[in-house]
Order: structure tokens, then sequence, then C-alpha cells
């Protein structure tokens, strides 16, 4: 980095370096367009002057102009107008007085050519009196990528970024840097983005150089103090005009820019070679000053993070830090909680707030246990909300027995709500209307309060009323709840109860809108996002959108919840079940059995159950769900069999029957479908689809009938479902023209579920005859070559005949690989 001292007087040979405008410039000079040549060049240590000068120098002298360096040995001192055409002056700035007095006596010669380079601080008055007697400027503008690749050569063009990013293009410090990088170790740290330690070595003599104000003033500012003049006027012990001063001194020397942030290689260089306890110690002074006059601290503690340090006062910094964090960034705010008790904090002092940064950030088991510590400590601050935030843990890890005990523990308004909610959940609406309706005296009645008021009143409504009012109680808890979400640790948010409510009822777009405000609002912060993008997916799932669905559920990315493990795990499972893909739901299978080991069943889990269930029926797994099942069951029956929650479960068990091949057990869902049949149109459309299912089962298929209740399915939106029903009552009629009928029906619902009019086969992929497309699709649906022979009349080898032929003409490599193929083809006609 350049040096405070004078910048070098022996012009090297960088012409490269120069760009166009600048070379432009200096051939005029040579060439007397510009005669007599009167310039300044002013522009911080290492941005190129003394480069420039010389250049001019050499241009000039080779068309026989002159020159003569002012003060430089062999130059002319004084100077004599007649003995040189052009007089270049380098480094202005540290001139005496008496050289300035000389300066001001050539510059008041008009005929005289006169270049002069110096930094914009020092400025004395002299020398902006000589100066001012100038007539233009060279504007020294940093090097672009194009010439910082020049300098580097095309074996090093992967360092370009790298060496542009940490000198800003300040040529100076692209020069030497380029030179420091030459190795080949630090050629490869460089293409990563880093400045190892040799590198950043050979800066260490310009830091030992350095003013001690100014390496404190560059201390201060990679501590993150910025251009805090009260600040800085505290840690240098000076005044304003005294911090003023010290920050144009590291301007004119290159080292900051002009709103006082550190070059990032100088950042770097600070970093690395001042040693610890020196940089320690000028954070703590800040952090000391800016506590004592209450200002924000915590850019000036991050850095202190992992520094080790303990003690009363940096405990009192990384405390300080921390709450301003935790509004923002409840990650970094549990860091620096876990930094102050590290220091000496007592945990009952900070384990309230330390808990809820931890639930924020997705860390309920660190929850648990400072919440923990918290509440079983009598002097502790805040016990009652360290209660409700243990207890939302506990919703978060599905365990609804001790999530009411912590509630009525806490005993404060919100955890009152929060208990209502959980008592929905677990079939005791009575106790959710009490809870709901006890008065709490003295609690100012928040935007939050509200929301999860109007949370616990929609889920109330979902079982004692009508879908509709539910929804509209729930779409208006979204609201309220928008401004304040982001920042707390919630049970579930009004938007995720709405959502599971609208894909009970059928009311998909209003579930997608309220997920997508949450998402965008960031309502419920961390945790709740991966809730909301999880129901995202099932809508999908749902929908017959699967290639959505699986990649909803990758941008959710790591599950940390069991709840939400268990909602992503039946996401999984729905996609493959529906993708016929039985080799991932087995694999998946694990996954499964653990997440129903670690999650008890309740009202709003019966999505996911009642998917696993059917993928159990599937894979020959019953047994793992009886006790789940029959628990949903009686917790169904102590709210009064609520339509809206109880037609999932039989609409799911419908078909976990069917697999299994229960034709009673799926007669009994199918009549308790019937019995809620005037409920709504959603609960008609599953009533009717399956008595469908019922009379396919038995070989009594109506085309018509079937039809009417594949499409009004599709129009509540469950399309992969509506789709199924025809295809199946496709293959099990006897009646050809039906059978024709319904397979159309199937593929027009099933490419309409994919957002979108029926796909066509693409050009390049043979086509299928049509008995080639009837096997296709029974085997597809999982019938073997001896049933798909009985039902199309036909033998097993004439079955396995055409699918020899289907895999020859479809370049298929494997049975899997046809599958797959014929599975694209004969649902995206």
């Amino acid at each position: 980095m350049p040096s405070t001292g004078a910048d070098a007087t022996a012009p090297p040979v960088d012409e490269p370096l120069l760009d166009e405008p600048t070379r432009a410039l200096c051939t005029s000079v040579a060439q007397g367009s510009l005669a007599p040549a009167r310039l300044a060049v002013v522009a911080p240590g290492g941005h190129g002057k003394t480069a420039v000068l010389g250049h001019l120098a050499r241009r000039c002298e080779a068309h026989g102009v002159t020159v003569a360096w002012f003060g430089a040995p062999g130059g002319v001192d004084p100077v004599d107008p007649r003995t040189a055409e052009l007089v270049l002056v380098d480094d202005a700035h540290e001139l005496s007085d008496t050289a300035l007095d000389t300066l001001r006596q050539l510059a008041e010669r008009d005929g005289a050519g006169l270049v002069i380079a110096a930094r914009p601080w020092p400025r004395p008055a002299a020398l902006g009196a000589v100066l001012a007697r100038l007539r233009g400027q060279v504007a020294l503008r940093p090097l672009d990528a194009s010439r910082v690749a020049a300098l580097l050569g095309r074996d090093r063009a992967g360092l370009v970024e790298t060496v542009c990013t940490q000198t800003l293009g300040v040529p100076g410090f692209v020069t030497r840097l380029a030179a420091a990088l030459r190795g080949q170790k630090a050629d490869a740290e460089a293409a990563r983005g880093e400045l190892g330690a040799a590198v950043l070595d050979e800066f260490r003599p310009d830091l030992d150089r350095l003013p001690p104000e100014t390496l404190s003033l560059l201390l201060a500012a990679t501590s993150g103090a910025g251009i805090d003049v009260d600040l800085l006027a505290g840690l240098l012990d000076t005044d304003h005009d005294g911090v003023t001063r010290a920050l144009d001194a590291a301007r004119a020397c290159g080292l900051l820019t002009h709103d006082g942030t550190p070059l990032p290689l100088v950042a770097a260089a600070v970093t690395a070679l001042v040693p610890e306890e020196r940089r320690l110690a000028v954070s703590q002074r800040l952090v000391r000053l800016q506590l004592d006059r209450e200002g924000p601290v915590l850019e000036l503690v991050r850095p202190l993070l992992g520094s080790g340090l303990s003690g009363a006062e940096p405990a009192e910094a990384f405390e300080a830090a921390a709450d301003e964090a935790a509004a923002d960034d409840p990650v970094l705010a549990a860091r620096l909680y876990a930094a102050a008790a590290e220091a000496g904090r007592p945990v009952s002092v900070l384990g309230c707030r330390w808990a809820d940064a931890a639930a924020r950030a997705g860390d309920v088991d660190t929850t648990l246990r400072l919440a923990d510590q918290v509440i079983a400590e009598p002097d502790a601050a805040g016990r009652a909300d360290a209660a409700r935030t243990a207890a939302t843990a506990c919703v978060h890890k599905g365990q609804l027995d001790r999530a009411r005990e912590l509630y009525a523990w806490s005993d404060t308004r919100l955890a009152r709500v929060q208990a209502a909610l959980v008592a929905v959940q677990q079939g005791n609406a009575g106790e959710a209307e009490r809870l709901l309706a006890a008065p709490a005296p003295g609690e100012p009645p928040t935007l939050l309060a509200g929301a999860l008021s109007a949370l616990a009143r929609g889920a109330i409504e979902s079982v004692t009323e009508g879908p509709t009012l539910a929804l509209s109680t729930l779409v208006d808890a979204a609201e309220t709840l928008e401004p304040v979400g982001r920042t707390t640790f919630l049970p579930d948010t009004p938007a995720a109860l709405g959502a599971l409510v609208g894909m009970h009822c059928g009311e998909f777009a209003v579930a997608s809108t309220l997920l997508e405000r949450a998402v965008a609002a960031e309502s419920g912060g961390r945790p709740a996002r991966t809730r909301h993008l999880l129901l995202t997916g099932w809508i999908a799932l749902l929908r017959g959108d699967l290639d959505s669905a699986a990649r909803t559920l990758r941008t959710a990315g790591t599950v940390e919840s069991p709840r939400d493990w268990l909602f992503a795990v039946g996401l999984r499972a729905g996609v493959a079940r529906r993708s016929s893909d039985l080799t991932t739901l087995r694999a998946l299978w694990a996954d499964v059995r653990e997440s129903v080991i670690r999650v008890r069943v309740d009202v709003f889990t019966i999505l996911p159950f009642g998917e696993l269930a059917v993928a159990a029926a599937r894979l020959g797994e019953r047994d793992r769900l009886v006790h789940h099942l029959a628990r949903a069951r009686r917790l169904l029956a102590a709210l009064g069999d609520p339509p809206l929650w109880s037609a999932a479960l039989h609409w799911s068990g419908l078909h976990a029957a069917i697999t299994a091949d229960r034709t009673a057990e799926a007669a009994d869902h199918a009549g308790a479908l019937a019995h809620i049949a005037g409920h709504s149109h959603h609960h008609k459309a599953l009533a009717e689809a399956a008595a469908c299912w019922l009379d396919t089962l038995s070989g009594t298929v109506e085309a018509a009938r079937v039809e009417s209740a594949a499409r009004a399915l599709h129009a509540t939106g469950l399309c992969w479902d509506a789709a199924r029903l025809a295809g199946q009552a496709a293959i099990r009629t006897t009646d050809r023209k039906a059978m024709v009928s319904l397979l159309e029906c199937a593929r027009s619902l099933g490419g309409a579920a994919q957002g979108g009019a029926p796909a066509t086969t693409p050009p390049d992929v043979p086509a299928l005859s049509e008995r080639e497309r009837q096997v296709a699709e029974l085997v597809v649906s999982g019938m073997t070559y001896r049933q798909v022979g009985d039902r199309l009349f036909i033998s097993a080898k004439t079955v396995e005949h055409h699918m020899a032929r289907m895999r020859q003409r479809l370049g298929a490599t494997s049975r899997a690989d046809l599958l797959a193929q014929l599975r694209g083809l004969v649902t995206t006609r």
C-alpha cells in the first residue's frame, strides 16, 4: 500500500496502466497542441501521478521537448524558464515554503509549461495559490478489469476479479498486489477470493511506517466505526477538526475511500498484520465509548466474536449487541448471547431473550434448554415469557401435552391464546373457548395479541362452523400479523392454518395467496418460512403438479422441527406415490417410521398422516400407522366429527383401503363421506367420487357418472385424484367405448393438473398405437402382465411382446427407464 512518504520520483514504465484519455492528453502536450501545458494532477497516493508524469516526460522528450523535474537531482533549481520548455513537479504537497515560493514565481509566468502532481492533502495555502494559476486538471481513473487483465497476463486471468475487488482498481495497489501474487499458492488462494499471509506480509513495512493516529483510524474503520466523528474523536483524543485532518490524511494516502471505508486490501492487511491485542484494544475502546453514550454497538462488537474476551465489559457489550441484532438476525443474536454468557453474564439474566433468539433461528433444542434454565431459577428475569417460548417450541416438536402445561404455567394473555390453539389441535374445543374468553387485565391489546386471538378463533370456527367463516377469520388474522409477525416465534401462523383449512375445503387459490403473502412478509420469521413453503408444496401435490411440489420441497431447505419434518416426509412420499416410484417410496420408509414416532397426530397433521397411510398400504406397512389413525378418529369424535377435518381423513382412508384391497373398509369411508356430502361442494365432490370408486372396484362402471365425479374433483383442486379416478375406471370397465372415453378424460384432467392444456407427444418420441397405449396405461398403473391380459382379453405373452416392442422403439435401457417413459407418454398426451 502507498506509504505516507513521497511518491517515487523515478517514473516507472507502466504505460499499459494509463487509460486512453490520459494517453491522448500526454500526446497533445508532447506535440505542442496544448503548449504551454499548465495542468494539475491531484489524486491520493497510489493513483498513478508519478506514472503519468513519467509517461509525459518520455513522450515530450521523444518529440524534442526539453523537460526538467522541479527539485530533482540533475534538474534546475531554481528553474530557469529558458532552460526547459516543460517543468514537471511531483509530490508538490511536500515542498518547503521556499520551494513553493519559487514554484509560485514560475507559475506566474504564463508562457512556462508546468504540470504539478500533488495529493489532495495536505494543501498549504501557497500550494493552493500555485494550483489556482493552472488551466486544467488530469483526472486519474481506477483501472478497469481489462487493464488489470493486461497487467496480470493471460496465464493469471483467473485473478482479475480478486485483484479488482481487493484494490478497487487503484493502480498502486494493483501493481503491488499483482507482484505479490506471483507464487503458485498465492494464485490458488486469490482464485478463491482469499489473500494469504505471504501476500499480505508484503504490506507490513507500509503499516509500520504509518503514524499511530492513522493506524488507529484504520483499526477503527475495520472495527465498524465508520465516519462517526464523535466516536473517532474519543478514540483519538482530539476534537472534530482533528478527526477531519486524520481522515483527510488517510484518504490522501489512498487507504480510505471517500465514504471512510478502507479498501478491502487495506482492511485485510490491517486485520492480518496488526497484533491482535492492539486490534482488540481499539475495538473495546470504541465499544466502551459507544455504550457510554448509549449508541448502537452491533457493528463494533461483531468483530469481537470468537475473541474469547471475558469480564464485565465484554459481557455487557455482547449482550447489548445481541439485543440490537435480535429483531433482524436471530442467528447472530443467539451467537452474541452465547458470547455474553461465556464472558460471564449469568444465563438467568440472558436466558429468556437468548431462548427467543434461538427459537427464531430454528434451534428448538437450545431454546428448550435455555428456557428450562430460566423457568427453574426463581429469580430469573422473564420466566413467564420463557415458559411461553418453551411451550411454542414444544408445539414445533409435536409435544402438545407438554406445550399445554407450559402455556398454563406462563398464564399470560398470549400464552392463553396459544394454549387455545393447542386445545383445538388436541380435540378440545370447549377448553379452547374457555381460554380465549378468559380476561387478561393489564395487558395491552397489541397487533400481535389481536392476530393470535383471531388465529385461535379461526381454529375454533374450523371445527364448529363452516369453512367460509373460519377462512375469513384467518385471512384477517394473517393481515393483522404482517406488520409485526417477522420477529415473533409462533406455534403456528394464520397463513399456515388458513392454508390447511383451504386445502381441506377445496379453496386452493385462497390457500396459495395466504402462503405467498406470508412468505413475502416473513410472517413468523425463519421457522414459519419453512412451514409456509412446505404447505405450498402440498398445494402443488394435491393439484397434481408434482414437479412444482418437488421443487418447492427443495426450496424449503433443511427441515429442523419434527412437525415440519413430518410434512416434508409426507410430501416426499406423496410425490413418490403419485409418480409410481416404489423404489423411492421404499427408500423413504425409514424416515416415515421415524417421523411418525417423533410426532403424535393432531387435527392439524391429518393431511400428512393421511398421505402416509396410503403410502403404508402401498408398501404393506399399514400396521405402522394404525394407532395414529385411531387417535385421529378419537380427536375428531371429541370435536363432533367436524366435516372440514374428518373428510380428509376419510378420503385418505378410502384410498388406503383400496390400495390394500379392503373393500369393506373402503365402503365405511365412502359412507362417512356420503354422510357429510351436504356440508359443501367440496364434500359433495368427495362423496360422489368415493361412490364411484366403490362401483369401480365392484366392476360396475358408469362412464358418465365417473366422468362427472372426476371433473367435480378437478374443480375442487384435487386434480391428480380426478385423473386417477377416471383412469382406474377406464382400466376396469369392459365397455371399450367407455374405456376410451374415460381414458381421454383422465388424460385431459392429468394434463390440466400441470397448470395448462394437455401436452402433446414431442415430435421426436415415437407414437404408441391404441393397443400399446392401453397396455402401457395398465402396466404403469401397477398391474401384472396377466392382469393386463385379462382386462384386454389377450394373453400375458402378448402383453410381454407389446412391452418388448415399445422398449425397442423408445430406446429404453432398462425396465425402470421404459416405465418412466411410458408414464410420461400416457399421462401427458
